[in-house]
């Protein structure tokens, strides 16, 4: 198997602008740009471009293979990561509601799903995510895949971050709604080193397609258990749901 080639990583506006050699980690790029707002980063194929690129963030670089572009937002690479895939559904939202997760580890895949008998579309899309990060106790690093902007947002543009040091109320002193489950999903992407991506649903890809096809499923099914935080209407209190 051929070796793929590291990148080099610049971070024009974040916590600590400069050239990184890592993604994930500490002292890597991710850490500085997650959460902050208007950060601006790219990655190069080499240290050249990524240093050319901090005097001038505007221009657009080559690499030196004719027609590609060196530019790349976040890693293209899932080797050495665990890949998860998530989806969540609610019937008439809210209503009966499932979620579905895919775990991609090496040669081995995963399939896990769950529900309630009444819910809605957001709790379940928290729920996929949630339910993917806790498969592992030790650390990982994980990119985990949402067709959930919600979610995505929430924790990369650091919205649920901000709402928990403000004691879960949002701009205008309105509550945050489904603090209980945020509450979980920061504790683990703090545990785990995780990146959120998202991908466009009912747009044909697989393994997104087969998490919704999970949730849905168990959205139909009889006898699911409460949501018991939602039918209690403490969504804004933060308190374990399982």
């Amino acid at each position: 198997m051929a070796k793929t080639k590291k990148k080099i990583y610049a971070v024009a506006t974040g916590r600590k602008p400069g050239i990184y050699t890592e993604w994930f980690g500490s002292q890597g790029a991710e850490v500085q740009i997650r959460g902050f707002a208007g950060a601006k980063y790219k990655g190069f194929a080499t240290r050249a471009e990524a240093e050319n690129w901090l005097v001038n963030p505007s221009a657009v670089f080559k690499s030196k293979k004719p027609g590609e572009e060196a530019i790349a937002e976040t890693p293209d690479e899932t080797e050495g990561y665990i890949v998860i895939y998530t989806d969540g559904s609610s019937i008439n939202n809210p209503g009966p509601g499932g979620y579905g997760v895919v775990i991609i580890h090496g040669e081995e895949r995963k399939e896990i799903s769950g529900g309630f008998r009444k819910t809605t579309n957001n709790r379940m899309e928290l729920m996929g995510a949630i339910v993917g990060l806790k498969q592992f106790e030790k650390p990982a690093r994980i990119i985990l895949h949402t067709d959930s902007l919600y979610v995505v947002n929430g924790i990369m543009k650091g919205w649920a971050e901000k709402w928990r040091k403000n004691d879960w109320m949002r701009s205008g002193r309105q509550p945050a709604e489904n603090c209980d489950l945020w509450q979980q999903l920061l504790e683990l992407t703090e545990k785990h080193e995780v990146i959120f991506k998202w991908v466009k649903g009912h747009a044909g890809h697989i393994e997104n397609e087969r998490c919704d096809e999970l949730a849905r499923t168990v959205s139909a099914m009889d006898g699911l258990g409460p949501d018991i935080n939602y039918e209690q209407g403490r969504t804004t209190v933060v308190q374990p749901l399982f």
